[in-house]
């Protein structure tokens, strides 16, 4: 006679327990508001709106600290890209960098 060990029968019942539920689940769905925020004006505002409204509003560069100069913001978008996987070209870096830091 073969024996189920304590942990297999543990694992078996959580998992008909979480196949139940994930069967039984509803999908939601909702309305986000319109977007107010805007990138400001400037000379390579359309690289950054092309590349950062995929992740985020203009509202979080807002956010950001003032006049934090190109470094903080090559370091923010090479973050962007490396660390959060943000869709951005490596040519594009400079470009977002220099329009972030000459109208943040």
């Amino acid at each position: 006679m073969k024996r189920i060990s304590a942990k297999a029968l543990f694992v078996a019942g959580a998992t008909a327990l979480l196949g139940a539920g994930y069967a039984a689940a509803e999908s939601l769905s909702y309305e986000l508001p319109d977007e107010t925020a805007e990138f400001r004006q400037g000379p390579g505002v359309e690289m950054a709106e092309i590349n950062c409204v995929a992740c985020h509003s203009a509202d979080y560069i807002e956010t950001q600290p003032p006049a934090m100069g190109h470094g903080f913001w090559e370091a923010e978008v090479k973050k962007m890209k490396n660390v959060y996987g943000a869709p951005i070209e490596e040519a594009d870096i400079q470009g977002i960098a220099d329009y972030l830091a000459s109208t943040y």
